[in-house]
């Protein structure tokens, strides 16, 4: 029972270990094997939770290292990929720096889910593992739209994209989260609009589809948000 209970733990490390190699890819100029790193970080992340729940050995300890994990991963590791896409276009040598604002709020964002109980079924701002997999595949996205890769070959438009993201991640903004109470299509129906967007933007555009996948999610969270106040 002593080994079962050091599962979860164990994917979460696998987790921290993807995120270390995938920091070593971007620092090699590798930014498309980056997004592997983070993408197989993201499955082990679920793996752990999922590990957890069906073991039923959750503890303190695993809620700590999945948070230092996920920092690593999906918040270091995201913020080097916005620096160094930034580097390659800036003149100015300090402006790549400001963009760094991806793992301070990243942090942030992740201490402040440690402590918020209201995240049970939807998120409070953007989740690190998908800001991670916007920035982390927007190299796949600028190979298959090349006028868009234009747009970024200033510096600034990382550096407001930095921003903005970093807003998106701790604004009080209720996003929606893959977590079923039921399985009800009345009461899950932009849960299936997102599966199925996602799993049509894949299949015709590969990676390059995440980022689209993830300005969905938002929007869908957007439009979800008003119907709901309505």
């Amino acid at each position: 029972m002593k080994l079962i209970s050091h599962i979860p733990n164990s994917l979460t490390l696998l987790n921290l270990l993807s995120g270390v190699i995938g920091i070593f890819w971007v620092l090699e100029g590798k930014f498309y094997y980056a997004a592997w790193f983070i993408i197989l970080s993201a499955f082990f992340d679920f793996l752990d939770g999922f590990a957890a729940r069906l073991l039923n050995v959750s503890g303190e300890l695993g809620k700590q290292l999945d948070s230092l994990a996920d920092l690593v991963s999906f918040g270091v590791l995201p913020g080097f990929v916005l620096f160094k896409l930034c580097e390659q276009v800036s003149s100015a040598s300090w402006l790549p720096y400001l963009t760094l604002t991806i793992p301070l709020f990243s942090a942030l964002r992740l201490a402040k889910f440690n402590l918020d109980t209201r995240q049970s079924d939807r998120f409070i701002g953007l989740p690190t593992p998908a800001n991670a997999l916007f920035i982390s595949t927007l190299p796949y996205l600028f190979s298959e739209w090349i006028d868009l890769e234009r747009v970024f070959l200033t510096p600034w438009t990382y550096l407001v994209l930095a921003w903005i993201l970093s807003f998106l991640l701790v604004a009080e903004i209720p996003l929606i989260a893959l977590k079923f109470k039921n399985f009800s299509f009345k009461n899950n129906v932009f849960r299936y609009v997102l599966i199925g967007l996602g799993i049509g933007l894949i299949l015709v555009f590969g990676l390059a589809g995440i980022p689209l996948i993830i300005l969905s999610y938002l929007a869908l969270s957007l439009i979800e948000n008003s119907l709901i106040k309505a």
